[in-house]
């Protein structure tokens, strides 16, 4: 069973790497064959020939399931035709709603869909909506107060799945697909005689709309409690698992302390309340209530202890919104219960198997989240580890400090284990390790796991004003362990950042990782070191001498550009700002350097002010250490105060890094006593040559500015790559200036269905009359260019393309 359960993983995994889906056809094929193989497997008599073929059988059945649960959704997706069109939907809010500075996002489960009183019959059934106060500066809308469960009106406008595609970043096309939201969109404002967006009932009653319900309820009652509360999203992740409320500045503590885990309903949170619950059943069955009905008659009492805690984590795993960390530990405990039930013993290796099985057949894109291999690489790390060697002592009954003793050593070991064993996976998923992480946990293990969320289920329970002050008592705890992270995390070297291994690199040190695992007794355990030198020695690729690495990221509607030479790197704009808390800078840039085990930026150019270029500024000046930054912006300006070394972009300003030059043609320095011009209008226009070829950087400037540079500049203006002007606006691009430029290749950073409708139809199209090659980035994803003796041009969604691209 194991050996198969282990290539259904493989199978399931090899199907999210695909870039096409196989038909129908081929997946039957490939259901006939695994059965085959499976007969073969319990025909054989030898023990590798019988392992390798239920292996393989797994393969082909992981293969084939995945398959077909992504071809049963994938049809549900937006025609292209009914993009940008206004839907009449009704329906149900199915998610919990999160509401943010501009309104609320939530999910929608769509029961009848209309367009001009056609009933509609192409709309997927699960939405992901938002709904603005503002979606236009010059308009204003009342945001509606929706709650899981109501049944709505609205009138929405949807576009297909779509998400920026780039190196080491968030695959938010995959996300939306595993929760089965196959069309976003947002909720159009109510027109002055006509009202379309009302409630039609406070509640439909249904157990998912119940379940949602009541994680909204306790939601509330920890806000209403600890409306002043910094930490109150914390408490609220501890019972409900709802993590958007903790802020970005906390997660940052959080996850360079390493703790990260801990704040979410974790396995250990699971099993901590299960078994506690668990065990007071146990106790009050066997004394049937303290009555005389006689229970463990009945039913034995572990039987009913058993039943117990599998029921409570179910309803605290449900409470969680089932994340994958929850469904392990539920399936787990199951299995165990069911062992119990029936009179067998599970090892612990076929509930963990169990639990991957019935992970992956419920949600096969578990396979593409971090959390999925960390969950269960943990668990398996610790069982390698731990299972089977305890340790029993003939003798008098161990005293109080003797058990204390035992228990502080065996969770300092198992601490161990997961800090070791995890190295590899961390690294490869996040580029970075924790290198506090087990005095972090040391302290903050016990605190929430032991003191803050009991107390925070208890208050959640508890009639008010006894709820309140349990709140704030577990409220407080957080504050002064939030303090406590808060110093550690500032202490040197306390993360270690690497590039991502590649597959042998990482294969190398999780054998090394096991090896050093091993029982006592293994030969040599130490040499289990050697595997991770691979991992330690491992540096940032760099280019070439005489090379040069350009990369356009795909931001959304907005500009950010890495340029990497042999020993310098710089970054031109930081993209846009996504929300208060979120941005190009922290949600595309700061991955992609992490990945690349890049800690330091030569220099930062911003263009100009605009928040589609400046809004990730913040974020990385924050993050990375930067040499210098250079920019039009005003002196008073809070990412000017931010730098740690600035100067304006002024046009003369010149200077080489390996053999490439940079030159800024614009704006002239006078321009900064004219207060008459545009932000637009003073973009820094900066070109890089590196031997033979060069990328043409203008930011916004528009036909004004490119008649100057033409009239004053001509001769500087020829470049191999132009960065469209303003995102191919109406009001750039001219013909005169594309025709001194004479590029190549031009590449238009901008958003899927922006509002601005960039790049005008006109604009494009004058560049394909002059046979410039022309790249998008909301159709290409993040566009790399490596300049040398000549050109090589990449796309991330046809170099790293997926089957749920481009649909």
């Amino acid at each position: 069973m194991r050996s198969g359960v282990v290539g259904f993983v493989i199978g399931v995994w090899l199907l999210q790497i695909q870039a096409a889906l196989p038909p129908w056809s081929v997946i039957g094929l490939l259901i006939c064959l695994g059965i085959a193989v499976a007969i073969a497997g319990f025909l054989s008599t030898r023990t590798f020939l019988k392992l390798s073929l239920f292996v393989a059988c797994g393969v082909l059945a992981g293969f084939a399931w995945a398959a077909s649960i992504a071809q049963h959704y994938l049809v549900q997706e937006l025609p292209s035709e009914w993009e940008g069109r206004d839907v009449t939907v009704i329906g149900t809010i199915d998610s919990l709603p999160f509401y943010f500075e501009r309104g609320v996002r939530f999910n929608f489960n769509v029961e009848r869909a209309t367009a001009e009183g056609v009933e509609l019959a192409v709309i997927p059934r699960r939405l992901a909506l938002s709904w603005y106060s503002a979606f236009h500066a010059e308009e204003m809308q009342v945001v509606g107060n929706v709650r899981p469960g109501e049944r709505w009106q609205l009138t929405v406008r949807l576009k297909r799945p779509h998400g920026n595609a780039n190196p080491h970043g968030f695959d938010y096309e995959a996300w939306l697909l595993e929760q089965g939201l196959r069309a976003t969109g947002y909720v159009r404002p109510d027109q002055r005689s006509v009202i379309k967006n009302q409630r039609l009932q406070d509640f439909v009653w249904s157990f998912g709309n119940v379940v949602e319900h009541l994680r909204g309820v306790l939601r509330e009652r920890i806000h209403d409690a600890l409306p002043e509360g910094r930490y109150a999203g914390v408490l609220v992740a501890l019972v409900i698992g709802e993590q958007r409320a903790v802020s970005q500045t906390d997660w940052k503590v959080f996850n360079r302390t390493g703790v990260g885990h801990l704040i979410s309903i974790s396995g250990l949170h699971i099993t901590m309340i299960a078994g506690l619950f668990a065990a007071l059943v146990f106790q009050l069955w066997r004394r049937s209530f303290f009555t005389s009905a006689g229970l463990p008659l009945l039913l034995p009492a572990q039987k009913a202890a058993a039943l117990a805690g599998v029921a409570i984590a179910l309803i605290y795993v449900l409470l969680a919104g089932f994340g994958v960390p929850a469904q392990r530990t539920l399936y787990m405990l199951s299995v165990v219960a069911l062992a119990l039930w029936c009179g067998r013993i599970a090892s612990v290796s076929h509930v963990l198997c169990c639990a991957l099985f019935v992970v992956l057949l419920l949600d096969p894109w578990a396979v593409l989240g971090p959390g999925f291999w960390l969950s269960f690489g943990a668990v398996a790390m610790i069982l390698f580890a731990t299972v089977g060697r305890a340790r029993f002592h003939a003798g008098s009954k161990p005293t109080i400090r003797e058990r204390l003793i035992a228990a502080l050593r065996s969770a300092g070991h198992t601490q161990y284990v997961v800090t070791l064993g995890l190295v590899p996976f961390t690294l490869l998923l996040f580029g970075q390790v924790s290198l506090i992480s087990p005095i972090a946990n040391a302290v903050a293990i016990p605190v929430i796991s032991f003191l803050v969320t009991p107390m925070a289920l208890c208050g959640s329970i508890l009639p008010a004003p006894i709820s309140n002050w349990v709140f704030g008592a577990a409220h407080l705890l957080v504050e002064w362990l939030a303090a406590i992270l808060g110093w550690i995390s500032q202490l040197p070297s306390a993360v270690w950042t690497a590039p991502s291994p590649s597959w042998w690199m990482f294969a190398c040190a999780l054998i090394g990782a096991l090896w050093l695992l091993a029982p006592p007794g293994w030969p040599l355990r130490w040499l289990g070191l050697a595997a991770w030198i691979p991992l330690l020695l491992n540096q940032p690729t760099r280019p070439e001498p005489g090379q040069m690495w350009v990369t356009a990221f795909d931001v959304g509607q907005g500009t950010a550009v890495v340029v990497e030479t042999a020993h310098h790197r710089l970054l031109y704009d930081t993209g846009p700002a996504y929300s208060p808390e979120s941005d190009g800078g922290n949600r595309v840039i700061l991955p992609y350097l992490r990945g690349r085990g890049i800690g330091a930026l030569d220099g930062v150019v911003i263009s100009h002010s605009d928040i589609d270029h400046s809004g990730g500024a913040r974020s990385i000046l924050d993050e990375v250490k930067v040499g210098w930054t250079a920019s039009s912006l005003p002196a008073d300006h809070a990412i000017v105060q931010a730098a740690p070394m600035h100067r304006r972009c002024e046009a003369g300003q010149a200077w080489t890094w390996d053999g490439a030059r940079f030159e800024m043609l614009h704006p002239p320095p006078e321009s900064y006593d004219i207060h008459k011009w545009k932000p637009n209008a003073r973009s820094c226009t900066l070109k890089i040559t590196m031997g033979e070829h060069s990328i043409l950087l203008p930011g916004d400037i528009e036909a004004a500015q490119e008649a100057a540079l033409v009239s004053e500049a001509s001769d500087s203006l020829h470049a191999t790559v132009l960065l469209a002007p303003h995102h191919g606006s109406g009001t750039s691009s001219t013909q005169p200036f594309l025709a001194a430029v004479k590029p190549a290749v031009a590449v238009f950073q901008v958003g899927y269905r922006n509002r601005y409708r960039h790049p005008k139809q006109e604009v494009f199209d004058r560049y394909a009359e002059m046979d410039i090659q022309r790249l998008r980035s909301d159709q290409s994803g993040a566009i790399s260019f490596r300049f040398g003796q000549r050109i090589e041009m990449s796309e991330f969604r046809t170099e790293h393309a997926r089957y749920w691209h481009g649909r």
